[in-house]
């Protein structure tokens, strides 16, 4: 899963229509339009200083955007006015360019950043929420708020390396609690117009609150600016500087959001699904169409992903047999080897960190076979690491971070390890390729080493095109070669091929045909064989943050499909190298975009 933390522009709405493109556009093409280049770095600098968060994700918080380095986001309800003002202002000057005028790479670009902006209009457009994965019904849950998200960010992403560098870093911790308080108040606005989360949602809240609100001394926000100062050779007061603000400021307002969260708990229902809200099919439409940037309907999705799953059903029975595993359900036979002690990494510090050394030494693994099916790699650094403890009760099972844009920080892959036994050690290397290579850190290091594409569109980014990627991604990884000695590896990518299908079916199931938390989580169990603590986690995931899980294998289906087609129809001219570039030169896309353009190459080299 690739994260759409601060940076990443968030899934276009699927009822903004697209035209059709005029020709196969060159990358590389010169004559683009210096003035829609110049809209769409103002457009970007607008960004920046809206979100600040993001200029750190991507280092770009120095020279003019120096002062961003010392902000937060402001999650107020003037900042969410003024968030909204924006993107109307921002469509009216995007709308107003004339496209017929526009070559054809300039038009690709002009479609995908007006769509991102169409898209967050539709979001906006609801009185409630906030944001994760996609657009969230709840601005504070298990997913969503300052309170899980700021003090991982104030520890990996802001860089101290001088005392200018940790004065930014106490700013911002002052901004912490200015983002929790707005949070808070936003809480209580939603809870009036009867968006809730479920009572479930709130209890794996507010265990991760707690675990938050903890004294000075011990505080994840305290002890990393204590410890990289010193590291440094700063001055001693920047840790006791920080344990003021956090007691005096960070602290009030925690508790200030633990009080409300607990009294809206007594009052929750266990309704899994949006649904239950004034608004919540609209919401759920919205958002689907919004992470998948398809027009299919929650029903359509849902019979998609069963005859997924019907079919990758099939290709795991026969796999199973193979290994001599005849008896039994699919997910039966899946759930016997996730108790094989063998697959088990100990559930201890020094077993998570075996597991993490394995997911890393697969990341070095295919790196040499990449250049087989691809022109070219990006040349950023990319590791595997843990989910902090803090917050591994409510987040994903896995997810990826991107590097700094000049490199000075690298990609990401974290896995959740609250459980051992939900990582045996033949789901790990597909998780890593989804994550790592080749999937999310290559296919975003293309885009942000990608000196053709403008800077607004290296740093956007689609679910259905990112996931749908990374999901095509573990597909390669097995065609390469990866699990030749692996049979059980290979199990491992098809039981995960599975999962994406059956995420189309318990999503659409929670959201639109009103299942139970008990039902969905049942379902993952007997269909995959999934552990119940990863079903659980996920089920909840949904919950949370609905439509997205539908966009892996919708995105996948359309990289797959253009291929298929691409080899039917070119026979011996296909060029597996060739179909990668055409699909990842355009830069992340909206799925409508991507088949067009497949299409469009497909046919250039047909006639």
């Amino acid at each position: 899963m690739l994260d759409r933390r601060a940076f990443l522009v968030n899934t276009a709405y699927a009822g903004f229509g697209v035209a059709l493109l005029s020709a196969v556009p060159s990358w590389a093409d010169p004559a683009g339009s210096s003035e829609l280049d110049k809209l769409f770095d103002q457009l970007f600098q607008e960004d920046l200083r809206r979100r600040p968060e993001s200029a750190t994700q991507l280092g770009l918080d120095k020279g003019a955007n120096a002062d961003l380095r010392s902000r937060l986001g402001d999650d107020s309800d003037a900042g969410r006015a003024a968030n909204r003002a924006a993107t109307q202002d921002q469509i009216r000057r995007l709308e107003a360019v004339d496209r017929k005028a526009l070559n054809a790479p300039d038009q690709i670009n002009y479609d995908t950043v007006l769509y991102t902006r169409k898209s967050a209009a539709a979001v906006q457009a609801f009185d409630f929420g906030g944001s994760s994965y996609g657009p969230s019904p709840y601005v504070v849950s298990q997913l969503t708020g300052a309170y899980q998200s700021v003090p991982d960010f104030l520890d990996t992403k802001h860089r101290i390396d001088n005392a200018a560098d940790a004065d930014a870093y106490l700013s911002r911790l002052g901004a912490f609690a200015d983002q929790l308080t707005a949070n808070t108040e936003r809480l209580r606005h939603d809870a009036g117009l009867g968006v809730v989360p479920p009572d479930f949602l709130l209890d794996t809240t507010l265990t991760q609150m707690e675990k938050t609100r903890v004294p000075a001394a011990d505080a994840l926000v305290v002890k990393s600016i204590a410890r990289r100062a010193a590291a440094k050779g700063l001055a001693d007061h920047f840790a006791a500087d920080a344990a003021k603000i956090y007691n005096e400021r960070v602290l009030p307002a925690l508790d200030a959001q633990l009080a409300l969260t607990k009294q809206l708990r007594k009052t929750a229902t266990h309704d899994a699904g949006i649904w239950k809200a004034r608004d919540g099919a609209a919401f759920y439409e919205t958002a689907l169409h919004n992470t998948t940037t398809t027009k299919l309907s929650p029903d359509e999705v849902h019979r998609f992903g069963l005859d997924q799953a019907k079919e990758i059903s099939a290709r795991l029975d026969g796999l199973l047999k193979a290994q001599g595993m005849t008896k039994g359900t699919v997910g039966e036979r899946m759930a016997a080897l996730y108790a094989d002690p063998r697959q088990l990494y100990p559930n201890t510090d020094d077993g998570k960190v075996q597991a993490i050394a394995y997911c890393n030494a697969r990341l070095d693994a295919i790196r040499g076979r990449l250049l087989t099916v691809f022109k070219r790699a990006p040349s950023y650094t990319f590791e595997v690491r843990r989910v902090p403890p803090q917050t591994e009760a409510g987040a994903a099972s896995a997810f990826s971070q991107g590097p700094a844009l000049d490199g000075s920080r690298p990609g990401l892959v974290y896995f959740n390890l609250h459980d051992s036994a939900e990582w045996p050690k033949f789901c790990l290397a597909t998780t890593v390729y989804h994550e790592g290579l080749p999937g999310h850190q290559f296919e975003g290091g293309l885009a942000l080493s990608n000196t053709a594409l403008p800077l607004i569109r290296k740093t956007g980014g689609f679910s259905g095109y990112g996931e749908g990627w990374a999901l095509y991604a573990e597909q390669l990884a097995d065609e390469i070669g990866m699990y030749d000695d692996d049979p059980l590896g290979r199990l491992g990518y098809l039981k995960f091929q599975l999962f994406r299908a059956n995420r189309c079916v318990v999503d659409t199931g929670i959201h639109h045909l009103r299942w139970t938390r008990e039902q969905a989580i049942r379902y993952f169990v007997e269909q995959d064989g999934e552990a119940a603590g990863f079903a659980t986690r996920e089920v909840e995931r949904y919950c949370a943050t609905p439509g997205q899980a539908c966009s892996y294998k919708l995105g996948h289906s359309v990289f797959t499909g253009l291929r298929t087609k691409a080899k039917t129809l070119m026979g011996a001219k296909f060029d597996i190298k060739d179909f990668h570039e055409a699909v990842l030169g355009c830069g992340r896309v909206p799925l409508e975009i991507l088949q067009q353009i497949g299409d469009r190459w497909i046919a250039s080299h047909v006639a």
